[in-house]
């Protein structure tokens, strides 16, 4: 473990390694346009988008976390999004179904790299997005869900039912932010920070009670993708462009570690959503 992550420690935070599943970029580019952020007409330099995605692999190795690579396939451009792919929880790989054709292909490439390293993979009837749509809180043993846009709210109780963990399901309200790793985003066991505008009012509420001490992210925050980051208790991974959000994050005690991934939110994407963690 190196220094930023042994530091982590010494100082008593929540900081715990995690074990994290990523693809390169290498065939990178938006050729298609199924979400508001997408615009076929926008240059994309699939270079940049993997010279920023390597500089996102290193900031979370040096902060002492295992990164897996799974192998990019050419025509399934937005591949470096690995979170979409599955949820695991209890070393249990619940596999996607993508919404979109375009997307559909990358879900034998998730169920291929885990069943070959032996996880077991329970695969999915129902239409999900993996991680984009779920997020799991480790000490309450809850899977939140997102629905409305990508997921059919019938995958949680697919979900639940694989998992064996308590599902809630939240509804999106707002387009822009399609998958709920935009709008939302676990901290630490305990604790989460969220935009209550993307939510219907009676999911607003729902997080109200189950997290009142949750850090309040506002539009800005969402809109720079700020909420879509990762983080392992103690450190932040959050794209550069989220300064204000990093601030919160400072001021909750968290370190925040800025990364540009500029050229990916082209395709609406940025941190979360090219690491899926792989919970054992």
């Amino acid at each position: 473990m190196d220094t930023q992550a042994s530091e982590a420690q010494a100082a008593g935070s929540k900081f715990q390694p995690r074990t994290y599943l990523m693809c390169s970029p290498d065939h990178f580019t938006v050729e298609y346009t199924i979400n508001p952020w997408m615009d076929t007409t926008q240059p994309v330099d699939t270079d940049l988008a993997k010279r920023q995605w390597t500089n996102l692999v290193e900031a979370v190795q040096a902060a002492g976390h295992t990164v897996h690579l799974l192998q990019p396939e050419p025509n399934l451009p937005d591949m470096v999004f690995a979170a979409n792919g599955s949820l695991v929880v209890d070393g249990v790989a619940y596999g996607a179904k993508f919404r979109y054709p375009q997307r559909q292909l990358e879900a034998a490439a998730h169920e291929k790299w885990f069943r070959s390293h032996g996880w077991p993979y329970v695969a999915a009837e129902e239409t999900n997005e993996g991680e984009g749509d779920f997020t799991y809180v480790e000490g309450p043993g809850l899977i939140l869900a997102g629905w409305g846009f990508r997921t059919d709210g019938r995958a949680h109780a697919e979900a639940a039912d694989a998992l064996g963990r308590p599902v809630v399901s939240l509804r999106l309200a707002d387009p822009r932010f399609y998958h709920l790793d935009t709008v939302l985003a676990v901290l630490d066991d305990h604790n989460i920070t969220y935009y209550p505008g993307a939510f219907t009012p009676g999911s607003q509420r729902l997080l109200e009670r189950l997290f009142p001490d949750a850090v309040i992210a506002d539009e800005v925050d969402a809109e720079a993708f700020g909420l879509n980051l990762v983080s392992d208790g103690h450190n932040v991974f959050i794209n550069t462009e989220a300064a204000g959000m990093a601030k919160k994050m400072a001021a909750a005690g968290f370190n925040p570690v800025s990364v540009d991934l500029s050229e990916l939110k082209k395709s609406g994407g940025s941190v979360k959503c090219c690491i899926s963690e792989l919970r054992s």
